[in-house]
């Protein structure tokens, strides 16, 4: 870490000197937006203002699109406006919602006087703010102008079009996309009514969820959140309960349709998934925010129980990919050298020969990266600032680093990955194992290293196949056969252990017994555990088949114990690999119930072209990720925001912004200022402070203590163990006013 202090970690927008130069030279257009969120202003952000008004949980933020208001929405379910240039109070509107406020928005083109809101209470509605004009601030009771009942579960996000006055869609947990048209009605029947025929949706998802990308979509889609690209209006990409999100051209669409009949979903266009989660089929990995970059080409996404990833919508260069679920498997296991036709390692080989002259500093610098990740690897510490280093040179597109240094960095992430456990860098491991396999096929460091990667994912036998390659790499009595023998007495070990355990678990017996939590209640441990610890989940395991009873009695003598949930709950039920609606023909094979000229959806996706990891997101559905100019922002569980510098995924800032959640962050449309929101009652703005430190803004000063306690919350493993009946009564609060925000 010292040396990585002293050196001077740069950005790739430069100074704000650079931009000016450039300006006066070159007549840059886009000055104004490179200087928003320049670095030297990013670094710089703090607390300004803490402004009062709701009192529940402020689940929702937008500003209008000239920067001057800011609207929220909360639990209370009243709309809150506020003025930028006084950081005050302007309206509070009593809404009429029955339900937790999820989304708000300002309709584009209405001289900011029409609001939509969407809620817990499935409904979608507009009010004209034109009424109030003259009216005092504080408890309005307003009429809204139109009322949308047709979705049948909560609300989650809205979306409008720049340019179109008209036209609200709203994305909800029923699994459609709806289209509201100001133009044709006011109101609609709600969902279930005998006169309900609403002709608005847009997309039809409930049977587009799939648990992998070979899968039919055959489940319910669940939509947590929906974006409409303000450079191609025609775009809309959307996110729910699954691990893909879908991007759809409104051109390409059917037309509206009613949700009375059950419509098969139509293709996407595009599919965004990180490669290693194409497989996963974990109950629990879904998105809770989808958002184009302002400029269109890129997509941001949000995974609950993961990190944040960055995508191309049209990947040109080697950074992202397109592959099929047959590549999955290809791409992440790899066969080792001796298991390659040489004909193989003849394509793999790379021969470029680097012409340009080359920046001696910059390959100085260069150098030092290197000894600080290798520093790092040594001690077993800093290994974030380690891998960080290694981005910083691998993410450049100098030409100054020849591919025997991309190759050394490559190799020397994928050591610090494994080093480090944290969730899911067994797998950026193993992809930089592959492109330094692609650099040289022979690369002894490469073969050890993935070695490791499948140690660590209980993939014994393919474990001890690379440990061999690696051993026929090393030239005779080479002292590194030390650490291949070590290593292969550790499979060794493994595969003994694995064996033991697997006698002793042939048979459990039920559990019963009485639990006190919520969150005992909605999940629980894991039965199997890792006997190596910090050992990753295989997404190739076979998963189990679980009995499970609990019944929950209320203790009414404990009145004064928050812990106990009222009340006398008993559930049974079976969790299977693969709950689809089938049945067993004649011939034995399997008959599902939609049609046999179902159509699969496009089995083609886009791999992430970045990662970035400090923050997390396990607690609730509706986190936000967002794009601050070249830098990328979230919330977190711990009551924090980071913010990290999109091309490399390096962490820069770390700020304290809620005493429990950051749900909402949303950037202002010109100036450098951003507004957050979460579990408190309050909305912070945050603005470049010349006094602010240049990591951390809080009461935390331990960084990595910080990131690591949010690693470790990440990786613990959850199962759902009760219906989704039952999770859905206890977001609709039937049981508890109290768990409204921890659960929404």
């Amino acid at each position: 870490m010292d040396t990585a202090e002293k050196m001077r970690w740069p950005f790739s927008d430069g100074s704000v000197t650079d931009l000016l130069d450039a300006r006066s030279l070159h007549g840059s257009p886009d000055i104004k937006k490179k200087a928003q969120f320049h670095s030297s202003l990013v670094q710089k952000l703090a607390l300004e203002k803490e402004m009062e008004g709701h009192v529940g949980c402020v689940n929702a933020i937008a500003w209008n699109s000239s920067g001057s208001l800011l609207v929220s929405g909360s639990d209370d379910t009243r709309i809150n406006l506020w003025n930028y240039n006084n950081r005050e109070l302007v309206h509070d509107i009593d809404t009429g919602h029955s339900a937790n406020i999820f989304c708000t928005k300002f309709v584009p083109e209405t001289c900011d006087e029409v609001v939509v809101s969407g809620a817990g209470d499935a409904e979608v509605r507009v009010f004209n703010m034109s009424r109030l004009s003259g009216r005092r601030p504080r408890e309005i009771s307003m009429e809204p102008t139109m009322v949308y009942q047709c979705h049948s579960k909560r609300v989650k996000k809205l979306a409008v079009e720049l340019g179109n006055p008209n036209v609200v869609w709203s994305a909800s947990e029923d699994g459609t996309l709806r289209q509201h048209d100001f133009r044709e009605c006011s109101s609609c029947p709600r969902a279930g009514s005998a006169n309900q025929e609403c002709h608005n949706v847009l997309l039809d998802l409930r049977c587009g969820a799939k648990k992998s990308l070979a899968d039919l979509p055959k489940h319910p889609l669940a939509l947590k959140s929906c974006d409409i690209s303000s450079v191609c209006p025609h775009q809309i990409i959307v996110g729910g309960s699954d691990a893909f999100a879908r991007l759809y051209d409104r051109r390409m669409l059917p037309p509206l349709s009613s949700c009375q009949t059950k419509t098969k979903p139509p293709p996407c266009v595009k599919m965004f998934c990180p490669l290693h989660l194409a497989n996963s089929k974990k109950t629990y990995l879904h998105l809770t925010h989808v958002a184009f970059s302002p400029n269109g080409k890129e997509v941001l996404l949000s995974y609950s129980g993961e990190h944040v990833y960055l995508f191309d919508v049209d990947p040109d260069n080697l950074s992202s990919v397109r592959y099929t679920a047959d590549y999955v498997r290809e791409q992440l296991f790899v066969p080792p050298f001796h298991k390659v036709p040489a004909k193989e390692h003849a394509k793999e080989k790379k021969t470029s020969v680097n012409t340009a002259p080359r920046n001696l500093s910059r390959v100085d610098m260069c150098k030092k990266f290197m000894q600080v990740a290798t520093r790092s690897l040594e001690i077993g510490k800093n290994l974030m600032h380690g891998i960080e280093a290694c981005s910083e040179v691998l993410e450049s597109t100098e030409p100054d680093i020849d591919d025997d240094m991309r190759h050394g960095f490559l190799c020397t992430r994928a050591a610090l990955y494994l080093k480090r456990k944290w969730k899911n860098d067994v797998y950026m491991a193993i992809r930089d194992c592959n492109r330094a396999r692609k650099i040289d096929a022979t690369s002894y460091q490469a073969h050890l290293h993935m070695a490791e990667a499948l140690l660590q994912l209980g993939r014994l036998k393919e474990a001890s196949e690379y440990a061999e390659a690696a051993n026929r790499l090393l030239p005779p009595h080479c002292q590194l056969s030390q650490q291949v023998d070590d290593f292969k007495q550790r499979v060794a070990s493994a595969e003994l252990e694995k064996n033991r355990m697997d006698q002793n678990g042939n048979s459990k017996a039920d559990t019963h017994g009485k639990l006190r939590s919520l969150s005992e209640i909605l999940f629980r441990p894991d039965v199997g555990g890792s006997s190596e610890e910090g050992r990753e989940d295989s997404d190739y395991d076979d998963e189990m088949e679980l009995d499970y009873e609990t019944s929950v009695s209320g203790d009414e003598s404990r009145e004064n114990d928050q812990d106990i949930l009222r009340g006398r709950l008993s559930y049974r039920f079976h969790q299977r690999e693969d709950q689809t609606n089938e049945h067993t023909g004649e011939n034995g094979s399997i008959e599902f119930a939609q049609n046999d000229d179902f159509a699969f959806q496009s089995d083609v996706a886009i791999d992430m072209k970045q990662r970035y990891v400090a923050h997390c997101n396990v607690g609730t559905d509706i986190k936000q990720a967002s794009f601050l100019g070249e830098f990328i922002a979230s919330g977190s569980d711990d009551g924090r925001w980071f913010i990290w510098e999109k091309r490399t995924g390096r962490l820069i800032k770390m700020l304290a912004g809620d005493g429990a959640v950051v749900n909402c962050i949303q950037s202002h449309p010109f100036d450098c200022a951003v507004a957050t929101s979460g579990i408190d009652n309050t909305i912070k703005l945050w603005t470049p402070d010349a006094n602010a430190t240049s990591m951390v803004a809080g009461p935390e000063l331990d960084v990595l203590s910080a990131i690591e306690n949010n690693q470790r919350t990440l990786c613990r493993k959850r199962q759902i163990v009760l219906p989704f009946e039952f999770l859905e009564r206890v977001r609709m609060r039937e049981f508890s006013e109290s768990f409204e925000c921890n659960q929404s």
